[in-house]
């Protein structure tokens, strides 16, 4: 399957498309002040060490401290079967090198790892460690041996042999690794040196921005061209290409045309359809989407689809084709955590294996790890996604200001009888000679109107007179009550 990679560049933010067969399979986007922290590394100090989570907080300079569990601690994960504790192995005050591995969420602070890993075009050099990986993806066992014995014997015998095969690693040549394993190893040498003389709470390294990582991450053997529509941008990721990436050089282009590049190949649009709730499905079904704080839940309808058979086939095509539309969907909303998805209930069993194993292979295409649990005794599925940044909702939208994210508002009719009660409760406190309500032009609407009878009620029970002024700027929830 072919892939385009469109990169759009302004000065405020980098957003890049991954396109197969011209539909946008992907959405990844960095602003220039809130640029993504995952594979920083900084010298962290302990601020506060607690045993009864077997966690740490570890200021490194951000406005929220970071956190830090025993799993992600490098003596813990070198011998997973040892008992240590947190309190045994850092204490408050201490320096610390860290790397993030999960960005500040919502109310989160970031995630941290003792255990540094530094990426590059082929490899993943982890210089605590002594031994060479291989990327789960390469599955010949005779590929994956060839491959080790390749990269031991073009290591230098005095640097840490601790390296991971990348995926792209299998056609890259002799020159390309020793390439990059030097790349790798210079950039170790200044963290080290860095963390000798810099102060706590010092970045000792930023991961490359969003247009290099496209070039050492995503160009593999499908990609068949990436177009950027800077010319500033093509020329770094032109320079950055010759020096890391060769097979990449001939691909990058510099989009020049008059249309903007997101416009002309319909991305704009699909970013639009993204943030909604509801996805529509090629035969009039639809899935309706929701994302909590605990999970996103997936809902698939039949909608207008009939089907031309039996019933049970017409929910099978269903959930057949919400199959992939799922697939895609996580991807380009870059939906994480626990995902549960609610298929339209299969009476035949082999038809829901059908669907979990079209589920499955459709899932397969995603860089991120996702795992998928069966089907439970009430029909759901499950399946988790390994969740490192903000989903493209949490970093274009903030919640409502009127509904605070409910997705509704009171009535103006349930805003008057609070009114009231408010009226009530001030009269019984103070002594005023009038009071004067503030709120939305629908509220004074409805006390002129549907409740003129509660209004003039309760202005005959306090003795008092009852105003009434238009706020333009309340919304529907929003008033006031003045004393006078």
């Amino acid at each position: 399957m072919r892939e385009n990679l469109l990169i759009n560049v302004t000065p405020q933010e980098a957003r890049v498309a991954v396109m197969s067969e011209g539909v946008v399979q992907e959405i990844h986007l960095e602003r220039a002040a809130h640029r993504g922290l995952v594979g920083n590394i900084y010298l962290g100090q302990v601020r506060r060490v607690l045993p009864g989570m077997q966690s740490a907080f570890i200021e490194i300079g951000l406005e929220r401290a970071a956190f830090l569990h025993i799993a992600d601690v490098i003596e813990q994960r070198q011998l997973p079967a040892g008992t240590h504790r947190i309190e045994q192995l850092m204490f408050e005050g201490q320096t610390v090198l860290v790397q993030v591995i999960k960005d500040p969420i919502g109310t989160k602070g970031a995630r941290l790892s003792t255990q540094i890993s530094i990426a590059g075009r082929y490899l993943v050099h982890l210089p605590q460690e002594d031994h060479i990986g291989i990327s789960q993806r390469i599955a010949d066992e005779e590929e994956r041996e060839h491959l080790r014995e390749r990269l031991e014997s073009l290591l230098p015998p005095d640097t840490p042999h601790g390296y991971i095969l990348r995926t792209s690693a299998e056609s890259a040549s002799d020159e390309e690794l020793r390439a990059d394993i030097d790349y790798l190893r210079r950039i170790w040498e200044d963290i080290r040196a860095k963390a000798q003389t810099m102060p706590a709470q010092s970045l000792l390294y930023q991961d490359l921005s969003l247009p290099m990582r496209v070039l050492r991450d995503f160009v593999n053997q499908e990609t068949e061209r990436v177009m950027v529509d800077s010319r500033e941008t093509f020329q770094k990721m032109s320079d950055f290409a010759h020096a890391y990436v060769a097979r990449a050089v001939p691909l990058v282009q510099h989009y020049t045309g008059d249309r903007p590049l997101f416009e002309l190949h319909g991305v704009e649009a699909e970013i639009e359809r993204a943030l909604s709730r509801r996805v529509n499905l090629k035969f009039g079904g639809y899935l309706i989407l929701d994302q909590t704080e605990a999970m996103t839940t997936i809902d698939v309808n039949t909608g207008g689809f009939v089907g031309t058979r039996s019933f049970d086939e017409t929910i099978f095509k269903t959930n057949l084709e919400a199959t992939q539309v799922i697939a895609r969907q996580l991807r380009l909303r870059n939906l994480g955590g626990i995902i549960i998805v609610d298929f339209i209930d299969m009476e035949l069993e082999e038809h829901r294996q059908a669907v979990l194993a079209e589920l499955t292979k459709a899932l397969a295409k995603d860089r991120t790890k996702i795992t998928i649990n069966g089907f439970t005794s009430l029909g759901l599925v499950e399946i988790t996604r390994k969740r490192t940044r903000e989903s493209l909702a949490h970093q274009l939208c903030e919640p409502c200001p009127t509904c605070q994210g409910r997705g509704e508002i009171k009535t103006a009719q349930t805003v008057c009888f609070e009114v009231l009660r408010e009226i009530l409760r001030e009269a019984r406190q103070y002594n005023a000679k009038e009071y004067r309500i503030l709120a939305a032009q629908s509220v004074i609407d409805m006390f002129l109107d549907e409740e003129s009878h509660s209004l003039a009620q309760l202005a005959d029970f306090i003795g008092k007179p009852i105003s009434l002024q238009v706020e333009t700027v309340y919304s529907q929830e929003q008033f006031d009550v003045v004393l006078v």
